[in-house]
């Protein structure tokens, strides 16, 4: 980058979820090591979290990344206090209410537009209103979805279609038309807020945010273009998208810190998860995680936990819910469960350092929700997956996984139900994770992913085809200033 680029500055304005914040922090910081000047717009809580990841950022001199506030009307939304981020709402029926009250953020963000005047604006696909008020102004704006171009394909061709009207049950298999690779899905797994297409306030927003991508000035897409090739083409030589690709974003965390630091505050010292780890053979261990949002129930954290004992693979189980403050384990682990998985198993209660415990050497497999960070994360870390989608576009991830790239293993859900997810029996968790850990077809998923995952390093380094689709945006948006 020339001198001459350093002044500009470029906006991002994640949807208030760790899943958004923290792709968005990695792209903020990508930016930024090419000499722009980056700006994270969130709310005052959100904010503390953010300045906290960014300060440990290694920025070029010349450049940097700043966070600026503008208040979360939770209270015009009917929001309890302290709720300004989507996975601290206290029930599924408030969520409608804080989507609501991200429509009321259009006016603050406006203001600082109007007093700042950035040269871009990246605004999640949650802002469907960020193309008019980035239009106000005279200024670009990308769309982030955070979501692979498969998904992006699949979904818009679900939209545009409606195969799943053309089936008489739910369970009846209908193909995705227009999508390459003759996609299956049934009824069930299609999300609700599309096969109901309901007046409600995410269905309005959802086909907002369709028709004010197509007026938008681009799509930024972490992903890479080797990994799903045939959709990056379909996706703007046939939807009509102008996009780039810039992922995986998680790669800009080049060292431990960095990768540690990433997200919330880990619940368990990264150090001593990494002794825990080196004390296991290569490829040894399965990792499970359900991300930020999903909330398993009880018993089917119990199916879980048991069927892990039985498969007889050396685990790391992230779990949302926090130890009981007495004596004893909770209820929904199986009696005496750590004191036999003492030394085979680790639990940890909250926030793990993901991307930290991927690339280790130890891991060899991942139980996952589907979740794009995840799942993205999981291929830079050249792991084959059992594949356990719960809700969003998750399902759609899957089948690029299992199907396409042929680097994962489905573990048996049937049906899109949000955030509480379908029920899994333990027999089918403990054959999932065998069949990735253990055999001769697995040693093949292996050796598939850890060949995507060295493609995903060299798409982001000098040369690669994310560095430089980055580049070309780069030197589009410089165009419009010099």
């Amino acid at each position: 980058m020339g001198s001459e680029h350093r002044e500009l500055n470029i906006f991002f304005f994640p949807f208030m979820a760790h899943g958004h914040i923290i792709p968005t922090i990695d792209m903020a910081k990508l930016f930024a090591s090419r000499g722009f000047n980056a700006t994270i717009i969130t709310t005052p809580l959100n904010a503390s979290h953010i300045s906290k990841t960014i300060g440990k950022a290694k920025t070029p001199a010349g450049s940097s990344i700043n966070v600026q506030t503008i208040g979360f009307p939770r209270e015009d939304a009917g929001l309890p206090e302290g709720c300004e981020n989507i996975d601290a709402v206290p029930s599924p029926d408030m969520i409608p209410k804080f989507f609501k009250a991200t429509v009321l953020l259009q006016e603050p963000l406006e203001q600082l537009l109007h007093q700042h005047h950035p040269h871009c604006l990246v605004a999640d696909m949650f802002f469907p209103w960020a193309t008019d008020s980035a239009s106000k102004f005279g200024i670009p704006r990308l769309v982030f979805h955070g979501t692979s171009y498969f998904s992006l394909c699949a979904s818009e061709c679900m939209r545009l279609y409606e195969p799943y009207k053309n089936v008489s049950s739910d369970s009846e298999p209908f193909l995705i038309p227009n999508l390459p690779g003759e996609i299956k899905m049934t009824r069930i797994q299609v999300p609700d807020y599309m096969k109901d297409n309901e007046d409600t306030e995410f269905c309005r927003m959802f086909n907002s945010s369709k028709e004010s991508e197509l007026r938008s000035y681009g799509v930024v897409v972490n992903s890479f273009y080797e990994l799903e090739q045939v959709y990056a083409d379909h996706y703007s030589k046939v939807l009509g998208r102008r996009t780039w690709h810039i992922g995986p974003l998680s790669l800009c965390n080049r060292d431990g810190e960095e990768k540690a630091q990433r997200g919330k505050q880990a619940t368990i010292d990264e150090h001593e998860c990494l002794k825990w780890l080196d004390s296991k053979e290569p490829n040894s261990v399965v990792y499970v995680c359900f991300g930020s949002v999903s909330d398993l129930t009880e018993s089917q954290l119990r199916e879980i936990a048991i069927g892990l004992e039985a498969s007889g693979q050396h685990f790391i189980w992230v779990v949302k819910r926090s130890k009981k403050d007495v004596e004893g384990e909770e209820e929904w682990l199986p009696q005496e469960f750590e004191k036999r998985m003492e030394g085979r198993g680790l639990i940890i209660r909250g926030w793990a350092p993901q991307v930290l415990i991927l690339d280790h050497q130890a891991v060899g497999g991942f139980v996952t929700h589907c979740g794009w960070n995840s799942t993205l994360e999981g291929v830079s870390a050249g792991v084959p997956m059992v594949t356990w989608p719960v809700a969003a576009e998750q399902f759609y991830n899957e089948k690029l996984m299992t199907e396409v790239l042929k680097i994962g293993v489905p573990v048996g859900v049937r049906k899109w139900v949000g955030i509480m997810g379908d029920y899994v029996k333990w027999e089918a968790v403990e054959k999932a994770v065998n069949s990735i850990m253990r055999g001769e077809e697995a040693e093949e998923m292996r050796n598939r992913a850890k060949e995507l995952g060295q493609m995903a390093r060299r798409a982001v380094e000098k040369g690669g085809s994310s560095y430089s689709d980055l580049n070309a945006l780069i030197q589009e948006l410089s165009a419009h200033y010099y």
